[in-house]
C-alpha cells in the first residue's frame, strides 16, 4: 500500500507536468493556462452543480425512509472528481470530469462497486477476520 501511494504522489505529478509542458511547446505557454484554469473554472461549476442535485437525492432518500447507496456513492465520486480538478493537469481533469458528468460517473460508480464488493468477498491476507454473534 505505501508503495502504491508512493507512485501515485510521485508518478502522476511527473507525468502531469511533462504533458503540461508538452502542451505548452505545441500551443503556447499562455493557451496552456488558459486550458488550465478553464477546466477548473469549468470543473468548480459542474461539481457545485453535481453535488447540489446529489445532496437533494440524498435527502428526498432520507426523507422516504430508504438507504441512500447511489447517493453515497454519487458523492463521493463527486467529492474526489472535484479535487482531481484542482491539481493543475490533463490527466486528472480528464478522471475529475468523467467523476462528474452523471453518463461516465455511472460506469466509473459501476466499477468502484465492484471492486468495493470483491474487497469484501476476498478479504486481502493479513486482513483481521472477526465473527460476531448475537446471544
Amino acid at each position: 500500500m505505501l508503495f502504491r501511494l508512493f507512485l501515485l504522489f510521485t508518478l502522476i505529478p511527473v507525468i502531469e507536468l511533462a504533458l503540461l509542458v508538452k502542451v505548452g511547446d505545441r500551443i503556447g505557454v499562455a493557451p496552456t493556462i488558459a486550458v488550465v484554469l478553464g477546466t477548473g473554472a469549468a470543473g468548480a461549476w459542474l461539481a457545485r452543480s453535481q453535488g447540489l442535485r446529489a445532496l437533494q437525492r440524498l435527502q428526498e432518500a432520507v426523507r422516504t425512509a430508504q438507504f441512500p447507496r447511489e447517493e453515497i456513492f454519487d458523492g463521493i465520486l463527486i467529492l474526489a472528481g472535484g479535487l482531481l480538478l484542482l491539481t493543475p493537469g490533463f490527466l486528472t481533469d480528464i478522471l475529475g470530469f468523467c467523476a462528474l458528468v452523471p453518463g461516465s460517473r455511472y460506469l466509473l460508480k459501476a466499477l468502484v462497486k465492484s471492486r468495493v464488493r470483491g474487497r469484501m468477498q476476498n478479504p486481502r491476507e493479513g486482513a483481521v477476520h472477526a465473527h460476531y454473534s448475537v446471544d
